[in-house]
């Protein structure tokens, strides 16, 4: 550690020296490192005001969205109470509603903002990675607008990924009204994006790690801060409207014994089938519904008619499914009806996100990971009572273990459902299933959901990054990359892209021709407008080389 500026400190160890074992930091070596950390800290403390004030923002949003939605839900259950009041013909209503809803959701969409359309959570990482602007004033309206007429209307969507768009959004927003500098932007739409998702789930420590782990899949202190400073003031907002409780009420289940470790390993391999599964079926829907895009009213119209059919006989299958998921935690239902309803809730996802309404997989795979949780559950409870346990504990473990096999974020799966259910008990079963339903979607070597819908959705664009100034990006020098001990001055870059830092340790210094790049330098990159076409090969010559088995798959 650096005691002081007159001490004189080793260098460190031979390998990680360019002078070679014994050389020393000078006093002003020591001065320059201590005027770089604190440099960095000053950094920290001018974004923290505006980090609260984009965690404000998209909780209020947030708040609003959900209140929406939820009258939303209650105006429907409403009416196709009424329509069964009406007999045979009453079916006309729910089909009615969603044909409308539906069509009107995927016109708002297809007509003022394409990129509004989903989850909106890969468009967010494409802005994090400058592969395309963000518009958040189109954005905003056409997102809050189609997402409330949408799962308002029957669609089985979840609340959760427009709120992180929405949340990005504010943060794009934020950094234009108070001019912040291109790498500050950067930092704020990440931190809005995960103070969105702690507003929709009331999970702080979940949107800090969803921006960490899925969205920068960057732990540097500025991103950390900035979104732990969103999320955190994000959720205060939303419990001081919406109330403390978490998501989903339930009682808190038994630490499960030991002896049950096999039958959760169990669900996890279940849960890791059917995460591939289910990422197989959702992009074969959207590849399948690409045929109807000219026409995307009457697409919505039909999806919505085909669900709002389905709501006339099972009206809780619709939505964002809270009150299923609800109803699945408290064990309200037997094998006989989990296996038709988890069978409809899964083609009604895949009709509802293939019709490009506003809407996310949150919600919807939270449902079918519970019931395929408690499906597990039950049958071992059946087979193995004394053994298994509460069934309703393979419901909670169920959540976290689909969104590790779909999202392939374990972390955050396993904190996220520990939040909104405060199943403190389970964290053993929770991470043995989350690790076994992560390595068996991994090993049939199916992409994480995000990032096959991110690939699907530049390939289908086709156009280089676009870039309204200059902008400054935080880069990391991987393990075996192409530029990995190279020189700067022998990488070939064009004009319009330069190293202007890079921090090694704690050290910071301005690259010359002669430095040569080392595994786990971070590298401040300044990338001007006419050279975005090239960020793509930049990224893939920092990055490590990939695996010759998993370039065949894709």
């Amino acid at each position: 550690m650096l005691a002081g500026v007159d001490d004189v400190e080793p260098r460190g160890r031979s390998d990680e020296s360019d002078e070679g074992p014994g050389t020393e930091l000078t006093r002003g070596e020591v001065r320059q490192e201590l005027r770089d950390v604190a440099r960095r800290q000053e950094r920290r403390r001018h974004l923290l005001p505006r980090a609260l004030l984009v965690g404000l923002l998209a909780g209020l949003l947030g708040v609003l969205f959900r209140r929406t939605l939820d009258m939303g839900d209650d105006a429907r259950g409403a009416l196709i109470a009424w329509a069964h009041r009406l007999g045979a013909w009453g079916v006309l209503v729910p089909i009615g509603i969603g044909a409308l809803g539906a069509g009107t959701a995927v016109w708002l969409v297809r007509r003022f903002a394409r990129e509004a359309s989903g989850s909106g959570i890969p468009h967010v990482k494409a802005v994090l990675h400058l592969l395309v602007p963000l518009r958040w004033k189109r954005l905003l309206p056409v997102k809050f607008a189609s997402g409330v007429v949408g799962i308002g209307s029957g669609l089985a969507l979840g609340r959760e990924g427009p709120t992180v768009q929405m949340g990005a959004a504010v943060g794009q927003a934020v950094s234009r009204f108070l001019r912040c500098t291109p790498r500050e932007r950067q930092t704020l739409i990440a931190a809005g994006a995960g103070a969105g998702l702690a507003a929709a789930f009331n999970a702080p420590l979940a949107g800090v790690l969803f921006v960490l782990e899925e969205l920068r899949r960057d732990f540097a202190a500025g991103t950390l801060t900035a979104a732990f400073v969103a999320s955190v003031t994000a959720d205060v907002v939303t419990r001081l409207a919406l109330g403390q409780m978490p998501v989903f009420r339930t009682a808190p289940p038994a630490v499960p014994p030991l002896a049950a470790l096999p039958l959760f390993a169990l669900l996890g391999v279940t849960a890791g089938v059917v995460g591939v599964l289910f990422n197989r079926c959702l992009l074969g829907t959207l590849r399948l519904f690409d045929r109807a895009r000219e026409r995307p009213f009457l697409l919505g119209m039909g999806v919505g008619a085909l669900v709002g059919l389905a709501g006339w006989f099972v009206p809780g299958a619709l939505g964002g499914g809270q009150p299923l998921v609800q109803r699945t935690l408290a064990g309200e239902l037997t094998v006989g009806a989990l296996v038709p309803l988890l069978l409809l809730r899964f083609a009604l996802t895949m009709g509802s996100y293939g019709s490009g309404a506003a809407g996310g997989i949150f919600a919807p795979l939270l449902v079918i990971g519970a019931q395929t949780g408690l499906l597990v559950g039950l049958v071992a409870h059946h087979a193995l009572p004394v053994i298994a346990g509460e069934p309703n504990a393979f419901a909670v473990v169920g959540m976290a273990a689909l969104f590790a096999a779909i999202v392939r974020a374990p972390i955050t799966g396993i904190v996220l459902i520990v939040e909104m259910t405060a199943s403190y008990a389970l964290m053993l079963p929770l991470l043995l299933t989350c690790f076994l339903a992560y390595l068996v979607a991994d090993t049939l070597r199916v992409e994480p959901i995000y990032e096959a819908l991110l690939e699907r959705d530049l390939m289908r664009t086709r156009h280089a990054p676009e870039l309204e100034e200059t902008a400054l990006l935080d880069l990391v020098v991987e393990e075996g990359a192409t530029f990995a001990g190279r020189a700067v001055g022998d990488l070939g870059l064009p004009r319009g892209v330069l190293l202007v830092a890079l921090e090694r340790g704690v050290r910071s210094e301005v690259p010359q021709r002669d430095t040569v790049l080392r595994a786990g330098d971070r590298l401040s990159v300044a990338l001007a407008p006419e050279a975005a076409a090239f960020l793509p090969a930049l990224r893939d010559a920092l990055a490590a080389p990939r695996e010759t088995a998993g370039e065949s798959h894709r």
